[in-house]
């Protein structure tokens, strides 16, 4: 992932990698000459949700993606909410739908970008009603879904297999 932070937000000063020793070691990280801030660059939570709605999983689609590639609902987690709080906040946001029962499922890496992805089994019900965020939903059966291979497609497969079915992954093109 590259780093967003290229001046000090404190006094405007370019920040430089430099290796400072902290409690695991000597680390480095882009820190500010003049005033000592860091930047820490630690992942950001995002809460995403196996949607259960009407016996089937909910997958959505988003607004920017390209293709037909349908996923979880995620969404930043925002300060001063819990993480069942927001996740129920982005599923109401992006669906409209009411969760009446979140479980967790896991706690998955999404390094690319740099984000920790904290997932939830919601039992929805409701009307859906999509945001501008997404195009389109659909409705899968449990023994139909394919999963991804990255972060929410694993939390996918994990609910899937306390379910008793076995996932099956789809083959995603490789980048280059």
């Amino acid at each position: 992932m590259t780093h967003a932070f290229k001046f000090c937000p404190q006094c405007a000063t370019p920040l430089e990698f430099i290796a400072q020793l902290e409690d695991g070691g000597e680390k480095e990280r882009l820190r500010c000459v003049a005033c000592g801030y860091t930047h820490w660059n630690n992942p950001t939570p995002v809460l995403a949700a196996v949607i259960e709605y009407e016996g089937k999983i909910l997958l959505a689609q988003n607004a920017a993606w390209s293709g037909k590639m349908f996923a979880l609902i995620t969404g930043f987690m925002e300060a001063g909410e819990t993480p069942q709080g927001g996740i129920a906040r982005e599923i109401a946001e992006e669906t409209s739908l009411e969760a009446t029962e979140l479980n967790l499922i896991g706690v998955y890496d999404f390094q690319r970008m740099n984000q920790i992805i904290i997932a939830y089994h919601a039992v929805c019900q409701g009307e859906v009603k999509l945001s501008p965020e997404l195009v389109d939903y659909r409705l899968f059966d449990f023994d139909k879904v394919k999963c991804w291979p990255a972060g929410t497609g694993y939390a996918l497969a994990d609910w899937l297999r306390s379910r008793g079915h076995e996932p099956q992954f789809v083959e995603l093109p490789k980048r280059r």
